[in-house]
């Protein structure tokens, strides 16, 4: 999704959270300096894939038999917990910091690609917890920078989807992702109203992804 498209559904978003989008072009500006690789290495995991989206949904640890061999797994931050629980390490973690770092560090130590996005809400995160990663890149949500790109996409768990469908996977698949009013162990919420609020717009944006893609997007 391009800056122009984007940028309709941001500004809601901003309105509604009382988000500061000059602190997140500072955000963005930071993570910058931290990626270590081009998102080309991304892409090429993903183009023409077959791509699951695991999010941190309470449903996730009774579908994780539901994962398949031949899949490329994208684990949304806390995702990466009871996937690694299960010896099952993701292809590529999307996080925005929040969640228990420690767990993301040993995953990419085991080959996990992680890509850090940046808000103004995380600023103090990245700076702490961005030079652990060896294989790094980076997502914004204002203007993309060339090394911090703007997929789409507001939580980890849709961002994760919105950045399969940016790089052309052959199918996506959801698992985890759930909306409703029941929150996961592994979201690590500090408040719950924000957070339903949060997956409503999630829902909403995945919505919004599925009518306007020619690529299958299917939850399990």
């Amino acid at each position: 999704m391009d800056w122009d498209t984007w940028k309709e559904f941001y500004f809601k978003i901003c309105k509604e959270f009382n988000f500061s989008y000059e602190k997140d072009k500072q955000a963005r500006d930071i993570l910058e300096k931290y990626v270590v690789i081009p998102i080309t290495i991304i892409e090429k995991l993903i183009h023409n894939k077959k791509i699951v989206v695991c999010g941190a949904g309470p449903s996730l640890e009774t579908k994780l038999h539901k994962l398949k061999h031949d899949e490329m797994i994208i684990a949304s931050d806390g995702a990466t917990i009871p996937l690694l629980e299960n010896d099952i390490v993701p292809d590529i973690i999307v996080t925005d910091l929040d969640g228990k770092i420690d767990d993301i560090i040993n995953a990419e130590k085991m080959g996990s690609k992680v890509i850090v996005h940046a808000h103004g809400d995380n600023i103090a995160e990245i700076e702490k917890y961005c030079n652990e990663f060896i294989f790094m890149a980076g997502t914004t949500q204002v203007e993309p920078k060339e090394l911090v790109i703007n997929v789409g996409g507001f939580t980890d768990g849709d961002r994760a989807v919105y950045l399969a469908e940016h790089f052309k996977a052959e199918q996506i698949s959801m698992i985890g992702m759930d909306f409703g009013i029941k929150i996961g162990k592994y979201s690590f919420t500090k408040n719950r109203d924000v957070k339903i609020k949060k997956l409503r717009w999630a829902s909403f944006l995945i919505d919004h992804l599925k009518e306007k893609s020619s690529i299958p997007i299917i939850k399990r």
